[in-house]
């Protein structure tokens, strides 16, 4: 299934939000794997209230798509073969403290998703449900239209992003260019979310469920980990808004994901909290072309690491803003550390090591950098003798400064 593009995300929501017009109740819509695309609210007194929520919508809003066994109890009652509205009881143990109506998607006779909503009493009558099932159909000819007209791209991509041989990577980018016809030629760059809170490489949202993708897959990010990598078609080289909307969505999609207790890691909500969570996104310069699709993916990647290493550039960080990490990222992961500076770098002189980078940061002044540290003047020139001694370095020597500081710099990474 292609990804949905912003213009399609918007009709999905206007297409959800008439159903829950229609039948006074909030929907939602998943595709047929019980991933999240549009979700609406309506806006009468209780139906917003949290206690009226249940644990499978809540996990479901949050983390954009239910659990195996959420989706195995609910294909339970026939909703893969179902034609009608199919409602479905509360049951409390399976989570589900109040009832469903399950409005399927279909299209030509093949079921593309499900509307949900929640059932009251009585709830919607029969007019009103029938009127909900023609938008249906309409959601229905627009997941069909999608379909038609893209694919699942993700083994070309991971196939371009992970050869480790130019003329693999040749052919990988032949075989994308061919999959995506036309669009192959428009501007674009790569996200990169690390590392993705999941082992299993095809646990990975569906490329459908972000807005502006073209292609999602997940890659290797270090010995245990994954990273997700996107592609993402851009109007202008100048409005970079739908990746870094797309990246702060995924990067909200994995905190709700370990919130859950589906992955290994934490993620930060919004542009600017920083990665304190553990999960970063990073963005590539933009691209015409596909030509350029490795390059775009290492900038991105570098980015990340470096929205890692320093919680200010994140959670989505750009690689044009991240300044000297562009510089240390290209350095190899196991490059060893400078044997001069390695003893300020030990567990024993943190303290040490993050005065002389404040230091550093501060351009050398020592004002700036006892107001930033919370220290007296004298505690500063005391840590800094100590840093000079250790090192063999003099803080008053420019070359000594810039080798200090990519040092400290470097080990963050």
């Amino acid at each position: 299934m292609p990804g949905v593009t912003s213009e399609h995300s918007g009709a999905y929501q206007e297409l959800v939000d008439e159903i829950s017009e229609l039948l006074g109740a909030p929907a939602t819509l998943e595709n047929r794997d019980f991933e999240l695309i549009a979700f609406g609210a309506y806006d009468s007194e209780g139906d917003l209230d949290p206690s009226a929520l249940d644990p499978v919508r809540t996990r479901s809003i949050l983390t954009r798509r239910s659990t195996a066994a959420v989706r195995a109890w609910f294909e339970g009652f026939g909703i893969t073969r179902a034609t009608g509205p199919v409602r479905i009881p509360p049951s409390t143990e399976a989570g589900v403290y109040r009832g469903r109506i399950c409005l399927p998607v279909r299209h030509r006779g093949v079921v593309l998703g499900y509307v949900w909503l929640l059932d009251g009493d009585p709830g919607p009558g029969e007019r009103q449900l029938a009127a909900a099932m023609r938008v249906a159909a309409r959601i229905g000819a627009l997941l069909a239209d999608e379909a038609q007209h893209g694919a699942d791209l993700t083994r070309e991509l991971r196939a371009v992003l992970t050869a480790e041989r130019d003329w693999q990577r040749d052919m990988a980018v032949a075989e994308l260019r061919t999959a995506l016809g036309a669009r192959a030629d428009a501007l674009h760059t790569v996200v990169c979310v690390a590392p993705w809170p999941s082992a299993d490489p095809d646990d990975a949202p569906s490329v459908r469920t972000v807005p502006g993708a073209t292609a999602l897959c997940t890659v290797p990010w270090d010995a245990t980990a994954l990273s997700l990598a996107l592609l993402v078609r851009l109007r202008s080289a100048d409005a970079p808004a739908p990746a870094t909307t797309a990246a702060a969505r995924l990067l909200e999609r994995a905190r709700g994901r370990a919130a859950a207790g589906g992955g290994t890691g934490g993620a930060a909500g919004a542009k600017g909290t920083g990665a304190r969570d553990g999960v970063a996104a990073g963005v590539g310069a933009p691209r015409v072309g596909l030509t350029e699709l490795g390059t775009a993916w290492r900038e991105a990647s570098a980015a990340a690491r470096a929205a890692l290493a320093e919680p200010r550039l994140g959670p989505v960080a750009d690689w044009a803003s991240i300044g000297p990490f562009r510089l240390l990222t290209a350095l190899p992961p196991d490059a060893p550390q400078d044997p001069v500076v390695r003893p300020l770098l030990s567990p024993a002189h943190r303290e040490l090591a993050r005065t002389a980078e404040v230091y550093l940061d501060c351009a050398g002044q020592a004002g700036r950098t006892a107001a930033e540290l919370g220290i007296h003047r004298q505690t500063l020139y005391y840590r800094l003798s100590r840093v000079e001694k250790l090192t063999g370095l003099d803080l008053d020597d420019g070359e000594d400064r810039l080798l200090l500081h990519m040092a400290l710099k470097a080990h963050r990474l």
